[in-house]
């Protein structure tokens, strides 16, 4: 079994500074008695040009963590540092404008920055084209598939100039296959532009697919139980042995954790 993350991530600091770290963070919604803690002293880093996925139950607080790294919300307590480096995040749904086009879209957080129109033209274009998505900017949303529709997401979160990509479930309402041509996609992305990424999934084997490391998180309120390397060469597949192997131990001690708490 290995080593508690909390204990890992201080042998950790011996090399260069993490992109995303969390000191002993928590969050409290609400005061007093009927104050719900969400994240309990959670310690963990996310190393430069790293893939972490994290899993956990229902409402162990994923989605709170990366909220709270993006800066959309701030910590009862601890530390959050990204040393500056530029946060990009996706969601669940896409969350495109439908009244505006593709290219419109993945222009948006350009033109909140104040970047020229021509310039924010031709990024668009060069982002879309990353994402083979090239030839669909004048379409709109409710033209495209919802595997198309999360390639622009991607898209416009890679138009941010990003250092570090939070992903909040971004393919869970996806079928298998399109799922599955996703995965490549983003880790060509991933290696090609150098990016620290933290992902957050319920799918095991999509997270042992993807990963360097898979985090799991105790039910609520969320506290780090394992940090679990994956060494295997990549590319991998999400049907092979070997990554199956890994996903039915993690599952197993993830169906320890939710016993555990009863939920």
């Amino acid at each position: 079994m290995t080593a508690p993350l909390r204990e890992r991530a201080d042998s950790r600091t011996e090399g260069p500074e993490p992109a995303v770290r969390l000191d002993g963070v928590s969050k409290i919604y609400g005061q007093g008695r009927n104050g719900l803690l969400a994240l309990d002293n959670v310690s963990l880093s996310v190393g430069q040009g790293e893939f972490v996925c994290m899993l956990g139950a229902s409402g162990c607080g994923k989605s709170t963590l990366l909220s709270l790294v993006a800066g959309l919300d701030s910590p009862t307590a601890g530390r959050i540092g990204t040393e500056g480096r530029r946060i990009a995040m996706m969601f669940q749904e896409p969350a495109l404008f439908p009244w505006l086009t593709v290219s419109a879209n993945v222009e948006m957080a350009m033109r909140v920055q104040g970047v020229a129109k021509r310039e924010r033209q031709a990024r668009a274009a060069e982002f879309l084209e990353i994402v083979h998505l090239g030839g669909f900017g004048d379409k709109r949303p409710h033209e495209l598939s919802g595997g198309m529709r999360q390639r622009v997401s991607l898209a416009r979160a890679l138009a941010q100039d990003a250092d570090v990509l939070l992903m909040d479930e971004p393919f869970g309402a996806l079928d298998a296959m399109t799922r599955d041509l996703l995965h490549d996609e983003l880790e060509r992305i991933w290696r090609e532009r150098g990016l620290s990424v933290l992902f957050v999934t319920h799918n095991v084997r999509e997270a042992v697919r993807l990963g360097d490391r898979v985090i799991l998180l105790s039910s609520r309120p969320g506290r780090v139980v394992e940090d679990f390397p994956v060494t295997l060469d990549r590319p991998r597949h999400t049907d092979s042995a070997e990554v199956a192997k890994i996903a039915g131990t993690i599952t197993g001690r993830l169906r320890e954790e939710v016993m555990r708490h009863g939920s």
